[in-house]
């Protein structure tokens, strides 16, 4: 489980950090989101990877992550898909105006051959 989580992340950070790299600001903005999901999947395994535990301590339970998941990796992800989405849609009006401003889609606003 923990080597297909670790790959599905390494996956994630390569493939948007390609995108981010690229001319088109359609492609930076996939970027942007892959490394955000790559990101908060990381964030998210760090609370710990047991499935059916119980979020809380209980009276009588030892209190190691072997019993339970922590919550606030839970909770910073909760925050940081909120963010992440306000952002992209904010980037996303901001390319969208530009690129009726310069009559194209390209990162520094103009075509290769120019």
């Amino acid at each position: 489980m923990e080597v297909l989580i670790a790959l599905a992340i390494g996956v994630l950070a390569c493939c948007g950090v390609w995108l981010v790299l690229q001319p088109r600001t359609f492609q930076v903005l996939m970027g942007l989101a892959l490394l955000a999901y790559g990101v908060n999947l990381f964030i998210f395994s760090m609370g710990s990877l047991s499935v059916g535990a119980e979020p809380i301590i209980r009276p009588g339970v030892p209190a190691d992550l072997l019993h339970y998941t922590d919550p606030l990796p839970q909770a910073l992800v909760l925050t940081a898909i909120v963010i992440s989405f306000a952002t992209t849609a904010l980037l996303l009006v901001v390319l969208l105006a530009a690129r009726g401003l310069t009559g194209t889609d390209h990162v520094d606003g103009q075509e290769p051959g120019e």
